[in-house]
C-alpha cells in the first residue's frame, strides 16, 4: 500500500483560534460590547489573519460575536432575556438528568465537590467554570441518556459564558457548591424527586441572579456608551 500522510494530532489553526477566543469571552477577558478585529486577535494569538477570520465567522454563527452597527464586530452582549431563555431550558434538562441519575443511584465522586470548592477558594474563574461544568456533565453521563446529553451539549458554550459572569460575584461561589453537594447527596441516595427539584431550583436561581445583575448594570449604563454595562461586570 502506498504511504498515507499521517493525520495531525493538533486541531487546525482556525479551530484553535475559535477555542482561544471563546475561552477569552467566557472568562471575561474579552467583555461583552468590546470591539474585536482580525488584526488585534491575530497579533494576540500569534497567527495569520486567515484562521482568525474563519474563527470569527464561526463565533458569529454561534452568537458570540455580533455586528457593531457599522463599526465592525463586537462581543455579543449578555441580556437578561437571553439568560432567562437559556436557563429556562437548562433547568428542565438538568432536572431531568439529575432525576435519571438518582434513579440509577449514580455513584458520583465527592472529588467533584472537592475540586469545585478548591477552585472557588483559589478564585480563578477558568478553574471554577471547568469544575462547574465537570460536575454537571458527570450528572448527564450518569443519567445514561445520549439524547439528553446531546440536547444539553448544544447550549454548553453559552452556559459556560453565563457561568463566567455569575462566578464574578464572589458571594455566590460557596453557595453554588453547597447546592451542588445537596444535589450529589440526593442523587447518590436515590431520591429522584428531590434531585430533580434541587437541580431545577439551582439553575433557576443562577439564571435569576445573572439576569438581576444585568438589569442592575443596564440601569447604570449611559445611553451613549453601550459598553458600560459589561465593563462594570468585568
Amino acid at each position: 500500500m502506498a504511504p498515507i500522510t499521517p493525520l495531525a494530532l493538533a486541531p487546525d489553526l482556525a479551530e484553535q483560534a475559535y477555542q482561544s477566543i471563546l475561552d477569552a469571552i467566557c472568562e471575561g477577558r474579552l467583555i461583552a460590547g468590546e470591539r474585536v478585529t482580525q488584526e488585534r486577535l491575530a497579533e494576540s494569538l500569534s497567527v495569520s489573519r486567515q484562521p482568525v477570520l474563519q474563527a470569527m465567522l464561526l463565533l458569529k454563527r454561534d452568537g458570540f460575536i455580533v455586528d457593531a452597527g457599522g463599526r465592525g464586530v463586537m462581543v455579543a452582549p449578555l441580556t437578561a432575556a437571553h439568560i432567562g431563555n437559556l436557563y429556562q431550558v437548562r433547568s428542565v434538562l438538568d432536572g431531568l438528568a439529575a432525576r435519571e441519575a438518582a434513579r440509577r443511584k449514580a455513584d458520583l465522586s465527592p472529588a467533584l465537590l472537592a475540586a469545585g470548592r478548591k477552585a472557588a477558594k483559589d478564585k480563578t474563574i477558568a478553574a471554577m467554570i471547568d469544575a462547574d461544568l465537570a460536575f454537571h456533565r458527570a450528572i448527564y453521563a450518569a443519567a445514561d441518556n445520549p439524547v439528553l446529553s446531546q440536547s444539553a451539549e448544544r447550549h454548553w458554550s453559552h452556559i459556560r459564558r453565563a457561568m463566567g459572569a455569575v462566578l464574578q460575584v464572589a458571594g455566590l461561589r460557596t453557595a453554588i457548591w453547597n447546592e451542588h453537594e445537596a444535589m450529589l447527596d440526593a442523587i447518590t441516595s436515590g431520591d429522584a424527586a428531590k434531585a430533580q427539584l434541587l437541580a431545577q431550583h439551582h439553575c433557576e436561581a443562577a439564571g435569576d441572579n445573572l439576569a438581576r445583575q444585568l438589569i442592575e448594570q443596564q440601569s447604570d449604563t449611559t445611553p451613549d456608551d453601550p459598553t458600560t454595562t459589561t465593563r462594570r461586570q468585568a
